[in-house]
């Protein structure tokens, strides 16, 4: 899936992936999207939820190299 801006938040705990995340989606425009790479085992949770929480759209999901990847679509 194509991607404006990439975060990686591999090796980093609740809640540094959604941290990053949403100061990343506050620098980007409507419509762009964000790929988030993360491994801790709570952004399962996390990443969906800061979605709804904040407008943006959580487009797919996909895993790569044991972390998985959030396109996140900013609303």
């Amino acid at each position: 899936m194509d991607f404006d801006v990439e975060i990686d938040a591999i090796g980093l705990l609740c809640p540094w992936p959604v941290l990053k995340a949403g100061k990343a989606l506050r620098g980007m425009r409507a419509g762009q999207v964000l790929r988030l790479a993360a491994t801790d085992p709570v952004a399962v949770v996390d990443v969906p939820h800061f979605c709804a929480e904040q407008g943006h759209d959580l487009v797919a999901t996909a895993e790569q190299a044991g972390a998985t990847l959030y396109f996140i679509r900013k609303g």
